[in-house]
Formats: C-alpha cells, structure tokens, sequence
C-alpha cells in the first residue's frame, strides 16, 4: 500500500492491455484443473528492479487478478512488460468486505486469484486479512510469492536491535487516541515498527519522545529503496526537531525497545535523593538527573518530573 500519499483512485474493474505473456509456473495448480488458489504477491515497495521474477509468471496466469489500485498495477505490468490474462478487480479498504466473498466464490469454483497490493506483501497494513481468512474458511490453499517488506528493510538499516520485534502499523490520527496507543508500547521490550504519514511525523514523533522520553533512539526511514532514500538515526527528541521542517515521502520509523526498568526499590524518593547526592557532590542538576535516569534505565523525563514535584512539595511545606 503506498499508504503515505493520497489514492489515486480506484476505477472501475478492467483488463490489463496484451504485453507479452510470462512463462507458467511449474506443478501449480491452474485454470480448468479444479485447484483454486489465493496466490499473496509481492510488489516493489519503490524500485520496480525489485519484484520478484515469480511476480510476472503469477500476473500472466491468473484467472482473476485482485489489486488494491488498478491503475497502479497497469502502470506494474507495463514496466515488468507482462500481459495479465485474466480478469483484474479492484480490492482495496473500502470494498474490501463486500468483494471477499465474491473472491472466495471464485476461489471455491477452481480459479486462481492472484492479491496484489500498491506496495509490499498483502495484508502487511493493507487489504488481504479477509480474503486469506476466508479461504482458510473454507479449505482453499493459499500461496505467498515473497517481496519487499518496508518493514524489514526499514528494521535493517535502522541500525537498532532486530533479534526481536514487533510491527505496529498505523499509529491513530487523533491526538488522544495516539498518545493512548503509545503509552501501550511504553513498555513493550522489542524494537518497534511503525508508519506514518509524512504530515503527522512531526506530530508523532513528539508524541513518541513524550511518552518513551527524548533520548529513547529511533530510525526514520524515509523513501526506502527509491532516489532520494534516507535513513535518519537519533534520539526521538532530535527527530521530532528534525521533522517539524517538514518531511515527504513515504515513512516507516523505528524505534528501540524500552530499556531494563531499574531496581524496584528506587522510587521517586530515592531518585531524588541521588539527584541531591550528585548535585552536593558539585554536579549540575541537568548533568545529576541524566546521569540517575541512565543508572536507573529510566528516561530524563521521569527523573525530572521527581525532582520537580519533590522541589514543589518542599516549597508548599515551608
């Protein structure tokens, strides 16, 4: 799904214009042999050098080939220089539902229905998850032809952990919903994924750096294997900094893992208390807090806040 920029549009079902027809896939099931098939395909997620070589033989055999954007796939088979045989029917978020089980339908009568998306693997945050389901349902094999994944290849160059992970998609576009997810993950140990939106990174990059804390590291992985790709590495802070001049392109961030909490026994008291060591000690208050939030594995915000309320409550209590 090529989620970060305006549809173009979903027109009516058509054909795809006769190019020159790829080679069969060897001993898979085809038309006329009573063996449907729901084949899950790849698709660039910039780079058209990048679609799989399984992706034109799949596009030239099937009976039906479902897309989340027709125009976008004319635009595919025209540059993979592939002729799709079969009938083409546009499948994406807003028909999703009603058109399923006329897929499922197809797929029960013998056909191979071939799921493309705009970008990356199907039902990765985009449509696929009803149709895979109800082929399952109902008994029906369902293949993959593996492709690019932006959340792979984000997690890759991100330069953060990747023994283990998890993908949140979308984060939610009203303020309070997302701040809400967020606080969900606050804890959550495995580097995270997400996309966005580039007009809502800056908001949601701040958004992150208030609830993980501004030194939490990140990726911004923006415009993945397209001309003006760029990884941008750095605290969530500076990130947020950096995307308020304003960001384009398609976006996938990651983010690191919340660290180890600290000693169960260190509570707000106690860090305050090695703030106020440090601080006699000749250490600068900013310095003193960074420096317990680290030994702790807390971030700045947290150790901050204790000291502030600690100074008020001393400041009512005079």
């Amino acid at each position: 799904m090529n989620a970060n920029e305006p549809p173009e549009g979903h027109p009516a079902d058509m054909t795809v214009a006769p190019q020159e027809v790829a080679a069969p896939v060897p001993g898979a099931p085809g038309p006329g042999d009573g063996g449907g098939v729901l084949v899950l395909a790849g698709t660039p997620i910039g780079d058209v050098a990048d679609a799989p070589p399984r992706l034109s033989a799949e596009l030239a055999r099937a009976d039906v080939v479902a897309a989340e954007d027709t125009r976008r796939l004319r635009r595919l088979t025209q540059a993979l220089g592939v002729q799709s045989a079969g009938r083409v029917v546009s499948y994406f978020e807003g028909n999703e539902s009603a058109r399923t089980p006329e897929l499922a339908d197809a797929l029960a009568g013998g056909a191979r229905v071939l799921l493309v998306t705009d970008a990356g693997m199907p039902s990765v945050s985009d449509p696929g998850y009803r149709l895979v389901a109800a082929a399952v349902e109902r008994g029906i094999r369902v293949t993959a032809v593996p492709g690019p994944s932006a959340v792979l290849t984000a997690l890759a160059l991100s330069g953060l952990p990747v023994d283990r992970f998890c993908f949140e998609g979308f984060l939610p576009r009203k303020a309070g919903e997302r701040l809400a997810r967020l606080r969900e993950n606050a804890d959550e140990r495995r580097t995270l994924v997400y996309f966005e939106a580039p007009h809502r990174l800056d908001d949601t990059l701040a958004a992150m750096a208030e609830v993980f804390g501004g030194d939490r590291a990140a990726a911004v992985c923006r415009e993945l294997t397209k001309t003006y790709e760029e990884v941008r590495r750095g605290p969530l802070g500076e990130l947020a900094r950096w995307a308020a001049e304003g960001v384009r392109g398609e976006i996938t961030v990651v983010v690191a893992g919340a660290p180890a909490a600290g000693p169960a026994e260190l509570d707000d008291e106690e860090l305050v208390g090695r703030v106020r060591v440090r601080e006699e000690a000749g250490e600068r208050r900013k310095e003193a807090i960074a420096a317990v939030a680290a030994e702790a594995g807390l971030p700045k915000r947290r150790v901050f806040d204790a000291v502030v309320a600690a100074k008020n409550a001393a400041r009512g209590g005079a």
